[in-house]
């Protein structure tokens, strides 16, 4: 316990001796700062560049007696370049700079130099001291940079096209200070390389190129080069278009495929896309010989009037520095003009057959449904023979057949049932047809000239009766119940009754 006692003044004369130390250090650099100066100064070449300096002292205790300007060589030298001291005056040991160095107004208060005709040589530290009591020497120092504008350019480099990557584009930034940054934007898919080189005079030049694979596709392709640098205010672009070199690729425009003989007033169109253009342009014949009836001039090959001589193969071949180019174009020469569209004697023929094999389609169609619906509703006679309608049903015979003059079987809507009464003699073909009921298809059915003799009146019997007759049999319809209708179409497009009885 006694021990720690013995070391308490030890550790407070430690303490303090760190706050002294500290103090000092304090002081110092409060004295360091008291040198104003701009700690970067930027100019360029050839300009005059103002270095400021002066000396803080608000209680004006401190003795100042002299200021100097030292100048820090890259090496790392140290050379005064401008004295002043109040008995003295200024002066300028350093040689070098002599004439282009001087006070802007000399004195202790403001000690401030001017640099003229800034040179890339001119650029480094640059020390303002001042020589105080009893504080010793005092300064601050600025860093000088001179700064040279590049010189931009962007140029295309003409290649041909090939399976290697070369350079299409470059773009130079020349004795800038400090080194310009080159950037490129382009669809094309390539990459770009930089190279710096550093002047004798301080500056640097920076150039990149832009590498792709050439192809022809690529030729006129947009592609731009970008230079940033500290001097410019905003970014500089170039615009440039790829060149790449091919041999002509070469089209043919004209033929239609409608020559025929006696036509007048065709050509052929030879053009060929190359890079460079293609210098020439030349019409053959695959036979060797062109045709007395064309005549060329250039790319054009004019034909005065078709004729058998054109029905043959040209060829136009088209050529420039880097190769040839060369399509051929097949001529047919018909005999007479194609016929125009829709006018076609087989198509128009066709037309017309589809149209009236529609219209039989048709036709058939509705006669059919009107001969069904005859059939389904059956004929009506005069008022006198009573109507023939589904609403009354006249009932024939026996399954045996029958006489056809016995009880009619009659259906009145009026009445809830069926009644039996004794009925007129049937109707004849002759009254069938007398009754003006039946159109002129079905009177011809029964046409007494040409029929054959089915409703003709037979006189060997003395008296008037028809051939064909009716016989109702009216007990066994009642027992066979049989309620269809009594009259069928035949093949032959007559109509006769199911239970008809020949006499």
């Amino acid at each position: 316990m006694a021990r720690r006692q013995h070391d308490f003044p030890v550790l407070r004369r430690r303490s303090s001796l760190i706050t002294l130390v500290l103090y000092i250090l304090a002081l110092q650099a409060a004295d360091s700062q008291r040198v104003k100066v701009e700690p970067e100064v930027s100019s360029y070449p050839g300009q005059d560049v103002t270095l400021r300096c002066s000396f803080s002292d608000p209680t004006g205790e401190v003795k100042k007696s002299q200021v100097t300007w030292i100048r820090e060589t890259p090496d790392g030298k140290k050379v005064n370049i401008a004295v002043f001291n109040p008995q003295f005056g200024a002066s300028y040991p350093e040689k070098s700079i002599d004439g282009r160095v001087a006070f802007r107004d000399p004195s202790l208060q403001d000690p401030s130099i001017v640099l003229q005709r800034i040179t890339m040589g001119d650029e480094g530290n640059y020390i303002c001291e001042y020589a105080t009591y009893p504080s010793g020497n005092e300064e601050g120092m600025t860093r000088l940079f001179v700064l040279a504008k590049p010189s931009n350019n962007a140029t295309v480099l003409l290649v041909r096209a090939g399976p290697d990557p070369v350079a299409v584009a470059r773009c130079v930034s020349a004795n800038g200070k400090p080194p310009s940054e080159i950037t490129w934007v382009s669809v094309l898919p390539g990459n770009s390389t930089s190279s710096a080189v550093k002047n004798s005079d301080g500056t640097v030049t920076v150039t990149s190129e832009y590498r792709v694979t050439p192809s022809e596709a690529f030729n006129g392709k947009d592609l731009s080069c970008v230079i940033q640098h500290k001097t410019l205010s905003k970014p500089e672009s170039f615009s440039l278009k790829a060149s790449i070199e091919y041999p002509p690729r070469v089209m043919i425009s004209g033929y239609d495929g409608n020559w025929f003989l006696g036509r007048e007033g065709v050509e052929l169109k030879c053009s060929a896309k190359a890079n460079p253009p293609a210098s020439s342009v030349v019409w053959t014949v695959l036979s060797g010989v062109l045709p007395p009836s064309v005549e060329v001039s250039g790319p054009v090959m004019k034909v005065m009037k078709v004729d058998t001589d054109l029905n043959t193969t040209f060829i136009c071949e088209a050529k420039n520095s880097v190769g040839t180019g060369k399509l051929e174009q097949n001529i047919l020469v018909r005999e007479s003009p194609p016929q125009p569209q829709g006018s076609d004697p087989g198509m128009v023929a066709g037309a017309v057959i589809g149209c009236l094999l529609a219209a039989l389609l048709i036709a058939g169609l509705v006669f059919c449904f009107l001969r069904r619906r005859k059939r389904d509703q059956g004929y009506h006679g005069g008022e006198q023979q009573g109507s023939y309608d589904p609403k009354t049903r006249v009932f024939g015979g026996g399954k045996n057949g029958g006489n056809n003059n016995g009880t009619v079987f009659t259906y009145r809507e009026d009445s809830s049932e069926a009644t039996t009464e004794h009925a007129a003699p049937p109707p004849t073909a002759q009254d069938i047809l007398l009754s003006g009921e039946m159109d002129t298809l079905e009177k011809s059915k029964f046409d007494l000239e040409a029929d054959e003799g089915y409703d003709r009146f037979d006189e060997s019997f003395g008296e008037s009766r028809p051939v064909l007759q009716l016989r109702p049999g009216a007990g066994e319809v009642e027992e066979a119940g049989y309620v269809d209708d009594d009259m069928e179409s035949q093949r032959d497009g007559s109509i006769i009754s199911r239970t008809a009885v020949y006499v």
